[in-house]
């Protein structure tokens, strides 16, 4: 992460914009990538906070998540907005959203804002919050569903 830390502050000072978002993204949908290409819109560098392995299954489950982190971070970084990945093992991101202090922070219009873990981090430091609209029936718990129904 040292790494990462010099860049952004290089970045920062040529006055660039950090977008971060995360999540599980255990099989990549239309929603998903509609807000890739929105946050990468918003600034210069897109960095998406991955959840691993681990921390998914204790937020959704034992059955979770369908694809393991290295393949879910291989096909982020295969997206063309996509900056950078980093897998973290908490159950959120505020460790990660401490160290980044993006300018941007972006979700998915399935969180209100005072949900948006980092939200407050990222206004104390300046920046803001952006939330995506909602785009129902993309959602990977909904396709889970529509595929056991078969």
């Amino acid at each position: 992460m040292k790494n990462l830390k010099e860049i952004l502050i290089n970045f920062k000072k040529r006055k660039n914009k950090v977008v971060f978002t995360n999540g599980c993204f255990d099989i990549i949908h239309l929603a998903h990538v509609m807000l890739l290409e929105k946050a990468k819109g918003m600034g210069s560098k897109l960095i998406v906070g991955l959840n691993s392995d681990n921390s998914i299954k204790e937020l959704k489950g034992p059955l979770r998540p369908i694809n393991n982190e290295i393949a879910r971070k291989k096909v982020l970084e295969s997206i063309k907005w996509v900056d950078e990945v980093i897998i973290f093992n908490e159950p959120t991101p505020e460790r990660l959203i401490k160290e980044i202090k993006p300018d941007i922070l972006i979700k998915g219009g399935d969180y209100k804002e005072n949900e948006i873990v980092g939200a407050d981090i990222v206004k104390n430091n300046g920046g803001k919050v952006v939330i995506y609209p909602y785009i129902p029936c993309f959602s990977t718990t909904d396709i889970i569903n529509y595929i056991k129904a078969l």
